[in-house]
């Protein structure tokens, strides 16, 4: 009984965290800087007094050929947060969809993670006290709202121009990562060079 209480209480103080990467990308290139993810991990386990932190990142990225530059920095990037930070990274290729138009046919692609990250939520939900969402997506909505009616604490980070007001006002604590006094960036965003014809 003694450590099944312990453990609840263990898991009240625990802080999971669910990054949708192509979010924090649009913040990242307003700043103009990579975040330093493991002083972004830092700061909200400081934040939010956890006992401990976990943190799962999602992301989409192109499929093999589609791109005339080569991806191995991408999975690279991947292996770090997993080997390296201890992040939990769910990613899934692109999916390409062909679109016919007036003009002709072009491919779109599409790598939305918003059900990957709502599952893990709700699969984890015992074994956390506060969640921590990386998003402005309006969708989430529903999942605040669902986490928020079973006692937990949901904090939702983005950018002004990036969130909508629904997701802002609908946790318990709203914070544009723009505005975060804390030194949570890395180094300079480069920008590929664009190739010459």
């Amino acid at each position: 009984m003694f450590n099944q209480n312990k453990n609840q209480a263990e898991s009240l103080n625990a802080i999971y965290v669910f990054i949708d990467a192509s979010n924090l990308w649009q913040a990242q290139k307003v700043k103009g800087k990579m975040f330093d993810f493991e002083k972004l991990r830092n700061f909200i386990k400081a934040k939010f007094k956890g006992s401990e932190i976990k943190v799962f990142y999602y992301t989409a990225y192109p499929a093999d050929g589609t791109r005339e530059y080569s991806l191995d920095g991408k999975h690279k990037f991947f292996t770090f947060l997993n080997k390296g930070l201890g992040f939990v990274v769910r990613k899934k290729e692109l999916k390409r969809i062909a679109i016919i138009t007036d003009a002709g046919q072009s491919i779109e692609e599409k790598g939305n993670m918003d059900v990957e990250m709502t599952i893990d939520a709700l699969h984890f939900i015992k074994k956390y006290g506060t969640a921590v969402l990386f998003s402005g997506d309006s969708d989430f909505l529903a999942l605040v709202t669902y986490l928020k009616n079973r006692g937990k604490k949901v904090y939702i980070f983005s950018s002004e121009n990036n969130a909508s007001t629904e997701l802002k006002t609908g946790g318990d604590g709203y914070f544009d990562v723009l505005k975060i006094t804390d030194d949570v960036w890395g180094r300079e965003l480069k920008y590929r060079s664009e190739k010459k014809a």
